[in-house]
């Protein structure tokens, strides 16, 4: 049984879109139900975008853009605002909080903290109006004064997933808004609360008009999104295979892109590491968001000597998750976003059975669980590298230990993938982790513990993506650098080079 109640409608106005600073209405009567994870059963339902509404939505970020007055502000006076949006974020934590766990299946003890975290994304890139090099004097090899100019790349197609859709929301539209772009934030049809909620706010704190635009989309009318030369520059988080449609339309018209897409992330256990405390990360970071997390280090790699032992330790702990409603405080993870995601993670599991692989635990739905998009945690080991679940993203609460025969062995497996978007390094030795590390073909390595730090930078070789969410990387991606020299020095250049 479930012990989630049915809420009203989190957002204020789901029957519309916002474009151009107003709510408006949608071209068709098309909808999305919106499903609680937890219960299967409705939640709320929002307008559907008709191509003549994504034009909308574009033709007002490309007139703010070209004459508002947002990119003529200068980046403190923009900053003013990301500091008000980061104020209102906190202020909507509540229902932030009742919006994640029943679109995505967060448990609400993590979803609680969401309204005060993001805040610090937005107020991080708005102290970088201040310090961040927008422009710098660079001798040039003709002519007298050389400047290098960072000037906004336009107008942005933000494009975010259903797993965790305000934080990859802000991590475009905090650096987006920073640098004096315009942007079209494109919901997904399962988790649009979050996307409501920012438009929400952009009104509220006054956001000049066409600045921000929210429509939620299916991929037909977001491919009209991707394909419009109006619009500069597309920033998606998703799918490998959509990341992939997407980097060919673009490349086809030299539209600026940047992709973060899946992985299937290693964590390999060397031969001085501490296999209890190793399965214990591991278990408890594929626990959180029940594994719909892009970076979880899903792929277990260890040595065939202590491969038995470490998958009798994940069996174990697996074995004693407990799960249940997202709002349950004893639960220790939720359920799946939705059925078609809980149905490809039961057909994985099956693949994995028929292929060969040992299931240590877990395989099936919850017993005590008679609705919601439930699965038990699922350990498998004696799983080659090669197998289908070794190899695609699962995106569930699923492990898969590969025994290797020794480090270089290990190194190889892990590196045996389309993918490299995260891994960690299990052992006791620093500097054996560190070199280990500089092997890895993975965008992040962390040290016994499942690390991400977009404080730094996120993002992937190979297969996981194209660029850097986070950190001063993020902000490159939304800027156009230009040459400038001249044949004399500005006024407010001339005292500094006296």
């Amino acid at each position: 049984m479930s012990i989630s109640q049915q809420l009203e409608c989190p957002v204020r106005y789901p029957d519309r879109f916002y474009i151009g600073g107003e709510w408006t209405r949608p071209s068709t009567d098309r909808t999305f139900d919106v499903i609680d994870s937890n219960t299967e059963e409705f939640y709320y339902r929002v307008a559907e975008a008709a191509a003549g509404d994504m034009d909308r939505a574009i033709t007002a970020a490309r007139a703010a853009f070209d004459d508002g007055p947002w990119s003529k502000f200068t980046h403190v006076e923009r900053a003013e605002y990301l500091f008000a949006f980061g104020k209102a974020l906190r202020e909507r934590g509540d229902t932030l909080a009742q919006i994640w766990p029943r679109e995505s299946g967060a448990l609400f003890s993590t979803a609680t903290t969401s309204g005060e975290k993001t805040a610090t994304i937005l107020e991080y890139y708005a102290n970088l109006a201040s310090t961040y090099p927008w422009e710098e004097v660079v001798p040039p090899t003709a002519g007298q004064f050389g400047l290098k100019v960072r000037e906004p790349v336009g107008v942005v197609g933000a494009i975010v997933p259903w797993n965790g859709p305000l934080w990859l929301a802000l991590y475009k539209i905090a650096p987006a808004l920073l640098t004096g772009c315009t942007t079209v934030l494109k919901a997904s049809p399962e988790a649009p609360g979050a996307a409501y909620v920012i438009a929400e706010i952009a009104e509220e704190i006054g956001l000049p008009a066409g600045v921000l635009n929210v429509v939620t989309a299916d991929r037909e009318v977001s491919e009209g999104l991707v394909r419009d030369h109006r619009v500069d520059k597309i920033s998606f988080t998703g799918s490998t295979a959509a990341g992939r449609r997407i980097g060919a339309i673009m490349a086809e018209r030299v539209g600026r892109y940047t992709l973060e897409l899946g992985g299937k992330s290693a964590a390999v256990i060397l031969d001085d590491a501490n296999l209890e405390e190793a399965a214990r990360v591991i278990a408890e970071q594929e626990c959180r968001l029940t594994g719909q997390v892009c970076a979880s280090l899903t792929r277990v790699i260890v040595g065939r000597d202590r491969h038995d032992e470490l998958v009798g330790i994940l069996g174990d702990l697996f074995a004693n998750v407990r799960v249940g409603d997202a709002f349950d405080p004893s639960s220790q993870m939720g359920p799946l976003a939705m059925e078609r995601q809980r149905d490809r993670v039961e057909g994985l599991i099956r693949t994995g059975v028929e292929e060969g692989a040992t299931l240590v635990t877990g395989g099936g739905r919850p017993a005590h669980l008679d609705r919601g998009y439930f699965v038990e945690p699922t350990v498998f080991g004696n799983v080659q590298s090669s197998a289908t679940i070794a190899q695609e993203e699962i995106f569930g609460p699923v492990l898969s230990v590969l025994p290797a025969n020794d480090e270089d062995d290990a190194v190889r497996i892990a590196n045996d993938t389309i993918y490299g978007l995260n891994s960690s390094v299990f052992t006791e030795d620093v500097d054996r982790a560190r070199q280990i590390a500089a092997r890895l073909q993975s965008g992040t390595v962390g040290h016994n513990a499942f690390r991400l730090d977009f404080g730094i930078s996120f993002g992937g070789f190979k297969q996981s993506g194209i660029g850097r969410e986070g950190g001063v990387e993020g902000v490159l991606p939304y800027l156009e650098t230009k040459t400038v020299v001249l044949e004399g020095i500005p006024e407010r250049y001339r005292d500094e080079q006296a």
